[in-house]
């Protein structure tokens, strides 16, 4: 096929898909100024938007983690109503729907109220992901009616928001028995030893061409993190594997596996371009378990 009849096919076959996500956009944005009167609470009429450049002027403690997750644009809409407390609404736009799935897992510990793909609401805060976007409603204070108002607000947003993407495909090779509210999916070695601390330095290479899922499991009363690593390439998870067992375990002599001072077990393995970890299983058998019941989903890819 001639170089120009190619580029022209291919221009046909990729600029719906853009103009979809652009579509999606500015629909979002319209129902989020759509939110003029939500149970007696009316917009300020106020438009805020934030970039990459601009997200540490709205928040400068937290913009990091955001940035981690690949942020492009924050739209934020403020709701008042006399009386009562405002309703702060943001409407978070990722780099992709794994992106907003890891911001949502990375703080998740309320209970699931319906929304989105995934929702929580507590402590007067509901957030929620669905497709490439995060979303965080809240109240600053409490009153009469507040939390029926941010559960409208929530809706409305969610609704104008009509593409889906499955949870990341990491999280399905992971053994069954992991805490729910205990999944963390990341790619950023700062944001892993936040909630679990592996070492100062990125002795797993982690940046954004990777992800890893962290995992909680219970054995004995004992709790177990259970760390999956994917690579762009076997390469590069081999040389990741060896970072990781010379630097944290050096007495394993190459092994994979060592017998901490707790008397607990930590285990590694590297099986094509994933790198699987199991920190403090009180038995090594139970270990081998859960690395063996991961390898045998990789070899089903």
């Amino acid at each position: 096929m001639p170089l120009g009849i190619f580029l022209l096919a291919l221009f046909w076959i990729l600029t719906p898909a853009v103009e979809g996500y652009a579509g999606e956009r500015e629909k979002v944005r319209l129902e989020i100024s759509a939110l003029v009167d939500i149970n007696g609470w009316k917009w300020d009429g106020k438009k805020t938007r934030y970039n990459p450049r601009t997200l540490f002027d709205y928040i400068n403690g937290a913009a990091e983690l955001y940035l981690a997750y690949g942020f492009q644009n924050l739209d934020v809409r403020r709701l008042e109503k006399p009386g009562q407390p405002p309703i702060i609404v943001e409407v978070y736009e990722m780099e992709s729907p794994e992106d907003a799935y890891g911001v949502f897992s990375f703080e998740r510990q309320d209970e699931e109220v319906g929304i989105g793909q995934g929702s929580e609401l507590g402590g007067g805060l509901l957030r929620f992901w669905k497709g490439k976007y995060f979303i965080a409603i809240y109240a600053e204070g409490e009153g009469a009616g507040v939390e029926p108002a941010i559960i409208n607000c929530a809706k409305i947003v969610s609704q104008s928001i009509y593409r889906t993407a499955p949870e990341p495909k990491l999280i399905q090779y992971l053994p069954p028995g992991f805490i729910e509210k205990s999944i963390c999916y990341l790619k950023n070695h700062v944001l892993l030893n936040q909630r679990f601390f592996v070492a100062h330095k990125n002795i797993l290479h982690l940046d954004r061409r990777t992800e890893a899922v962290l995992a909680q499991y219970m054995r004995h009363k004992q709790k177990i993190h259970l760390l999956l690593i994917r690579y762009p390439s076997p390469r590069e998870a081999e040389e990741a594997f060896k970072s990781f067992v010379n630097i944290y375990m050096p007495e394993a002599a190459g092994k994979g596996r060592v017998k901490t001072e707790d008397r607990k077990w930590t285990m590694a393995r590297q099986q094509k371009e994933y790198v699987l970890i199991v920190f403090g299983s009180p038995d090594e058998v139970y270990g081998e378990e859960l690395l063996q019941a991961i390898g045998r989903k990789l070899k089903k890819e």
